[in-house]
């Protein structure tokens, strides 16, 4: 073994022991990095609490322009103090999403000083990847699903005349049509992060790439029953959460693939470096 080589190893170790500290230190900023984290969620509450009637006009403007095609006076129905406490969900759920990326620096800074220099170095494509996967998943249930969800709901609508002589007539509740929104937003948002899941996985040695292509068909089915699982009863949103992620799941393979080969290429030049 060469000089570099035994110079490497030593390396990693004294990076490790510089980073040790006592329980006590641990446990002191565990309480500091909670402490910023649940402060940035409480602003954040707050800041979506101030605008949460605007927040909620923008996340209804696909019910509007769905059922406003049918009929002039668009109308979401509410019962006492519901679109209060819709207000206050919506609020929690945007005041974590404005707080995520500080929750999760404060969870990387926490957990860095255990890693070694190569390995934080890695972990930070993976942090600035996970908001931009989960606004790409919301952003396909806003602008594409939720219209089209919306659009098929509002024809199941019938006259009394059609049929069985009875008025089928769409009546949306506020904290209804919040709850499937935001379901919809959370379970597309989270299927996005497949990809980060499993090159993590792969970077730990549990998976590869022909692990994932030898259980295409099994993922494929288990896909199947999360999206029934996640998404609210009805086919349409199923079937476009499952599609989405088996497409997610065919790009995991070739990030699986390109890790793999990337880990191999640093073996390599580790090894010509012994040499």
């Amino acid at each position: 073994m060469s000089d570099a080589a035994k110079h490497e190893t030593p390396s990693e170790e004294e990076e490790l022991q510089q980073s040790a500290a006592p329980l006590l230190d641990h446990l002191v900023e565990l309480r500091q990095r909670l402490i910023i984290s649940i402060a940035a969620i409480v602003a954040g509450f707050l800041f979506c609490f101030a605008f949460s009637i605007q927040i909620y006009e923008f996340l209804v403007i696909p019910f509007r322009n769905a059922v406003g095609a049918v009929t002039e006076e668009p109308t979401l129905y509410f019962a006492p103090l519901e679109f209060f406490f819709t207000r206050i969900r919506l609020a929690a759920l945007g005041g974590v999403a404005l707080a995520f990326p500080v929750v999760a620096f404060q969870i990387y800074q926490f957990v860095a000083p255990g890693l070694y220099k190569r390995e934080r170095h890695a972990a930070l494509p993976f942090l600035a990847a996970m908001p931009v996967l989960f606004t790409t998943g919301a952003a396909l249930v806003y602008f594409v699903l939720m219209p089209f969800v919306m659009r098929f709901a509002v024809g199941m609508e019938q006259d009394a005349g059609e049929g069985s002589g009875v008025s089928i007539e769409l009546l949306t509740r506020v904290g209804d049509y919040l709850s499937l929104i935001t379901t919809l937003i959370m379970a597309f948002g989270f299927a996005f992060q497949l990809p980060v899941f499993l090159t993590l996985l792969a970077r730990a040695g549990l998976i590869n790439a022909d692990f994932l292509r030898r259980h295409r068909k099994v993922a494929i089915v288990v896909i199947f029953i999360i999206a029934a699982f996640l998404t609210p009863p009805d086919p349409i949103s199923q079937l476009v959460l499952a599609a989405a992620i088996i497409a997610l799941y065919e790009v995991s393979v070739l990030a699986v693939r390109m890790a793999e080969r990337k880990a191999r290429d640093s073996v390599d030049e580790a090894e010509e470096a012994s040499v």
